[in-house]
């Protein structure tokens, strides 16, 4: 039976934590994340679950300990934001090589310099080749949900987690939310028995030796190969999912697109705003739609393509910037698959919300009413564009 709870984003993930009652937790304190093992070291110490809490000196310490823990044979949790993901970036290739099934809660968070502790996409898309499979939460209740999916997923694909969510936007803000009972969740993550493990005496292994060029290769074939698989195996997982919890996760969100003529692709809790705005502007006979991609590794990119065939104009928002680069990484992945799959639509980035700025109703509103124009036009003067400040007064 459903536990209706009012919680914020932190608190969610702590209590989705408690009741998979990992082996170990290994975290090192950083906004907005902070709170996730805070909150769970309560449930330590009260007796609450039975995991070995690791308090560790830095975030690279945490994902070393967690790579140890794995190896051993562990159910493994982590979680950090911004610059601790920044800290533990050496690990995070030591962890996906390892083939490692580590569960990471990222509060996503602006990285330095200048310091900035709000929320922006710049943490969790600098690791997006790290071999971490990245699921994106907006809000509360799917922040709960993944992660509570996220341990399955990756004991199944021998792939780590990230999961994903908006520091502060949603890990602070207090939701109405519908928890499982503790022994649903249980029996929905079962019980953890690897393969191959450190402390199987019997079946003596190594980990992480020496690999030469060709071993390397074919093992970095197998890391990518494994990607690819987990798109079927987040389908099953978030199916049975469904059959317990009657919430339905797919590769992404649609909202409103069966018969949009422009469309916005965002990720995380800008689709709320997105959602309102669309929902005023279905009102006056505008055909807006929405597609939210639930994860970025793996990339769902022939699915998403062949969404977007029908539109007339498309606008990408990003919530972080690639330096110098020709756009912002959702973008230019995503164009690349309409491409590959001769999805021809006029498409623009927005870069937005660096550093936690806002994001408004009013603000979705002007890039619709900027795709209304392309979508009569077909002419595009600007790929990039940079939502939320006057790009001629900053230079």
């Amino acid at each position: 039976m459903a536990i209706r709870e009012r919680l914020s984003g932190n608190e969610a993930v702590a209590t989705a934590m408690k009741q998979i009652n990992p082996d170990t937790v290994a975290a090192y304190p950083i906004t907005p994340s902070t709170e996730v093992p805070q909150y769970f070291s309560n449930f330590v110490a009260n007796g609450s679950v039975s995991t070995e809490f690791i308090a560790v000196e830095s975030e690279h310490s945490a994902m070393s300990a967690c790579i140890g823990a794995a190896a051993a044979g562990g159910r493994v949790m982590s979680a950090t934001s911004s610059q601790g993901l920044a800290l533990m970036f050496e690990m995070l290739y030591i962890a996906s090589g390892l083939r490692l099934p580590i569960t990471l809660i990222c509060g996503n968070r602006a990285l330095s310099a200048p310091l900035n502790i709000h929320n922006d996409h710049s943490d969790s898309m600098g690791a997006r080749d790290s071999g971490f499979i990245q699921l994106y939460c907006e809000n509360n209740q799917e922040a709960y949900d993944n992660t509570i999916m996220a341990v399955k997923i990756a004991e199944r694909a021998k792939l780590p987690v990230m999961v994903c969510y908006d520091g502060f936007i949603t890990s602070h803000s207090v939701e109405n939310i519908m928890l499982m009972e503790n022994e649903e969740v249980k029996n929905f993550v079962g019980e953890y028995k690897p393969d191959q493990y450190l402390l199987d005496y019997n079946n003596p292994i190594s980990i992480g030796p020496l690999d030469m060029q060709k071993d390397y290769f074919k093992h970095r074939y197998e890391l990518a190969s494994a990607m690819k698989d987990a798109k079927k195996i987040i389908k099953e997982v978030s199916e049975e999912f469904y059959k317990i919890t009657g919430r339905k996760y797919d590769l992404y969100e649609k909202y409103m697109m069966d018969d949009a003529e422009i469309a916005i692709i965002a990720l995380n809790s800008t689709a709320g705003t997105i959602k309102d705005t669309i929902d005023n502007l279905r009102e006056k006979g505008i055909k807006a739609g929405l597609l939210k991609p639930r994860m970025f590794r793996p990339l769902p990119w022939n699915e998403i393509a062949l969404e977007l065939k029908n539109l007339k104009a498309l606008a990408i928002m990003d919530k972080c910037d690639s330096i110098n680069g020709y756009a912002a990484p959702l973008f230019t992945e995503i164009t690349s698959a309409m491409y590959s799959s001769q999805v021809y639509v006029p498409t623009i980035n927005y870069i937005y919300g660096l550093g936690g700025t806002d994001t408004t109703v009013k603000d979705i509103e002007k890039i619709y009413s900027k795709l209304q124009e392309i979508s009569k036009t077909y002419r595009i003067t600007k790929i990039t564009n940079y939502l939320g400040i006057d790009e001629e007064e900053v230079k």
